[in-house]
């Protein structure tokens, strides 16, 4: 059957090559049976339940379920034509009904508990203790506990919440690729950069139009907002993007029903399970303790930023005023108006910046980095891929064992879901065979080569790269051989975006950088004095950035746990009231910013986007760490952070992790100063 069905061989990696839209019904219907077909008999059996006879098959079963399921997910995600739109979205409702089953299973329930409950449970090893109460409190959140006559709602909700994510990010993504703004006066494209430019004109000739292409996906949407002198291209780009996937398009393609429709399940589901709202059940499986506790962290945060947000947003239009003519600062002119100032008091710009990040060296670059900090060696390796773009590698070990591999998907597509992301390929686990090695994809949207010269990345996208390769490298370098702990399974989501954000911090290490820079016409590396003028300018407007994120975590939080979606007010009131308390800066009252979040409606961070700004503290005192040694690559430093941190994945709480490697709790002072709130001491 696997020679008929790629889908369905497991042995190794995704045979990319050879798997089609027309596998995704019969594969994922086979392991379907195949499951309900594994837990009855699990269920059933009359021997007392124990790791072997019980987890470790139950686990074997579903894994094959999900990488199956997980590849037809990210081809969705990758490549999202009509074709595996149609074969992901056909089968979505019956692996949500699936998993909604298993979670409402009282038998298998059951179990897990008598093993919990057992005098061989102490015996266990620490990570298999762990998968133990995980399990137990997910069922618990499944809806397990419920009587036998609420359980078919609750499933239908899970179903349905399913769906209406997958369409969510179908209409931003359709919405996003339906806009594109052709220029024919070259006037207008003053100010561009030639990058910039250039594939705009191979936009237009794409479409067998005259002129230039601008489009809403980032690598051309951003130099517009950011480098562009027409007003008039900036706004109509920023309105266009604002206000995606809203009632100011089409009705078939508008996310607002969708998103009140979101809340209210959310709302059923967790009064369902005891909670008063879902906030407080997104946090039961993570480091934070309540919703208070959550809230309280970003209004301090807030307090401490918001002076400084508040200078510079004055500075801004101040300078808008005086230098651009600008009496008013409008939306569309603040990434304008901010390179100009940054220019203006740093000497640089980030188009100068970026012709010095080609795409090799970067990659080179921070291959050292993962190479120095780890032990490890990253190779080119060959396998089969989804893209001609997509680079394929094989992460060694000292005596040349294979760790992990991963795929690069670095440039944007029309048919590609946007932003960044990492996502698991293959989990590392010890089966019959040996050791299952893990593999992971790394996702990203950066601008393409274009008149046959590398593609260059802006210190942005250099730090996006480094942060998806953190969470690439938190899965692949794991220790841990139980698949529900191994690498970034069982880690609290407001823990789990430390190692990326500790990546960051070497795109900002003059040894690091010297080393991955070339200049993209004469190879020469970056300057000296313009990294200085970077350094100077790394906290150029991180109080508005900082308030910027917790507007969004604040909102996010309050959309959870206070907002009534049945009640008179509206999100976007919410949201206005959020801005009135932390915000800095305000959008026209046209904008749309919700029907893009797809963070919290179409992804994992629901009552959860707080994560960054939490685990921001996690990974700046880690950081610290290596500061307080004076070597960004000290040995014995890096040899703990893996041990304690990266290696460990879930297999121990977050917080344990962390008081191992740092031995005490976090504080926030690291994160402060590293965005310049607060003075640096002698370290």
């Amino acid at each position: 059957m696997t020679e008929s069905n790629p889908l369905l061989d497991f042995s190794g990696l995704p045979r990319f090559d050879a798997i089609a839209p027309a596998h995704v019904q019969p594969a994922i219907v086979q392991l379907l049976a195949d499951n309900r077909a594994l837990i009855d008999g699990l269920a059933e059996e009359p021997q007392a339940a124990t790791w072997d006879n019980f987890a470790a098959p139950l686990a074997d079963g579903v894994e094959r379920l999900a990488r199956a399921w997980g590849v037809v997910g990210h081809l969705h995600a990758v490549n999202d034509v009509p074709e595996w739109r149609e074969a992901y979205n056909r089968m979505l409702p019956e692996v949500s009904r699936f998993y909604a089953e298993l979670g409402q299973n009282l038998k298998l329930f059951a179990k897990y508990k008598s093993i919990l409950e057992s005098a061989a449970y102490p015996a266990l090893s620490p990570a298999r203790r762990r998968i133990i109460d995980n399990e137990v409190r997910d069922f618990r959140l499944s809806g397990a506990e419920l009587a036998e006559e609420q359980k078919p709602r609750f499933q239908a909700i899970q179903e349905e919440l399913a769906t209406l994510a997958a369409k969510f990010s179908e209409n931003l993504l359709d919405a996003t690729k339906a806009f594109g703004e052709i220029v024919t006066d070259e006037a207008e494209l003053a100010g561009l950069p030639p990058d910039a430019i250039q594939a705009a004109r191979e936009a237009a000739e794409k479409d067998g139009k005259e002129g230039w292409k601008f489009t809403l996906h980032m690598p051309s949407y951003w130099p517009v907002q950011q480098f562009a002198a027409s007003r008039r291209l900036r706004e109509a780009l920023y309105r266009a993007s604002t206000t995606r996937a809203s009632e100011f398009g089409p009705a078939e393609l508008d996310n607002t029903p969708l998103i009140r429709r979101i809340l209210e399940l959310r709302q059923e589901e967790a009064r369902m399970l005891g909670y008063r709202n879902f906030a407080e059940v997104s946090l039961v499986p993570k480091m934070a303790a309540s919703v208070g506790q959550v809230l309280g962290f970003l209004r301090d945060l807030a307090r401490k930023a918001r002076p400084f947000a508040e200078k510079d947003v004055a500075d801004l239009r101040d300078f808008a005023r005086r230098e651009l003519g600008l009496a008013t600062l409008e939306p569309w002119d603040m990434g304008y108006a901010s390179e100009k100032l940054r220019q203006a008091r740093y000497a640089f710009s980030e188009q100068e910046v970026k012709a010095y990040f080609t795409e090799p060296r970067v990659l080179a670059g921070l291959f050292h980095v993962v190479e120095s900090l780890y032990g490890v060696r990253i190779k080119p390796d060959s396998a089969p891929t989804w893209h001609e773009d997509v680079r394929f590698f094989r992460i060694e070990d000292a005596d040349g064992g294979r760790v992990g591999q991963f795929y690069l998907d670095p440039y944007a597509r029309e048919t590609k879901r946007g932003g960044a992301w990492m996502d698991e390929a293959v989990s590392r686990r010890r089966v019959a065979a040996g050791m299952q090695t893990p593999g992971a994809y790394l996702a990203c949207n950066f601008p393409r080569p274009v008149g046959g010269k590398p593609a260059t990345f802006s210190h942005d996208d250099v730090e996006t790269l480094f942060h998806e390769a953190g969470h690439g490298l938190h899965h692949l370098l794991t220790r841990v051989e139980e698949l529900g702990v191994s690498g970034i399974h069982g880690v609290e989501w407001d823990a789990v975006e430390l190692p990326s954000q500790f990546m960051e911090n070497y795109c900002w290490e003059w040894d690091v950088l010297r080393r991955m820079s070339g200049h993209v016409d004469t190879g020469e590396p970056l300057p000296r004095e313009l990294f200085d003028k970077m350094l100077a300018a790394r906290n150029f407007q991180s109080g508005m950035l900082t308030v910027r994120q917790i507007e969004f975590a604040l909102f996010d939080m309050l959309l959870h746990s206070e907002f009534d979606p049945r009640g008179e007010d509206s999100v976007l009131d919410l949201l206005y009231a959020v801005r009135e308390e932390v915000a800095v800066t305000f959008p026209p009252p046209w904008n749309r910013f919700p029907n893009s979040f797809s963070h919290i409606f179409a992804g994992g961070y629901a009552a959860g986007y707080y994560s960054y700004k939490w685990a921001e503290v996690l990974s700046a005192d880690s950081y610290a760490a290596f500061e307080e040694a004076g070597n960004p690559f000290d040995p014995d430093v890096g040899r703990r952070f893996l041990d304690e941190i990266i290696a460990t994945g879930g297999a121990r709480p977050a917080l344990e992790n962390f008081r191992a490697f740092r031995g005490r709790d976090p504080q926030v002072d690291a994160l402060l100063r590293h965005s310049g709130m607060i003075q640096p001491s002698r370290i």
